[in-house]
């Protein structure tokens, strides 16, 4: 089983991949090619994508069953002791701004009734 899903790539690629694999949503690919079918078609995928993304999951014999690729994704598989996990990358948070000194004006009107 070979699943691609694209994001923001040309019309020209998704067509291309209807020729090997089913469209079952828009930019969702799913088959089942063989292995060297699989990567040449993944290799034509990143030579096209343009600005978009990409995602590779395929059945495969190690401990989770499958392993997978990303081309142009902010999220990266990292592999740990044996099993693929995704690196998300943190967002920087930036500080809460300083409060006001003081009562803001519907806490003054709460406390003291409005004049």
């Amino acid at each position: 089983m070979t699943v691609i899903v694209l994001t923001q790539c040309p019309v020209g690629l998704r067509g291309f991949l209807t020729r090997w694999l089913f469209e079952i949503s828009p930019g969702v690919f799913i088959g089942g090619p063989s292995a060297r079918v699989r990567m040449a078609l993944w290799e034509e995928v990143k030579q096209y994508a343009g600005i978009g993304r990409a995602l590779l999951a395929y059945n495969t014999d190690n401990e989770q069953g499958f392993a997978f690729e990303t081309h142009d994704h902010k999220w990266h598989p990292v592999d740990r002791e044996g099993l693929t996990l995704i690196h998300r990358p943190h967002d920087r948070v930036t500080a809460p701004a300083p409060r006001a000194a003081g009562w803001s004006k519907a806490a003054k009107r709460r406390r003291f009734g409005s004049r």
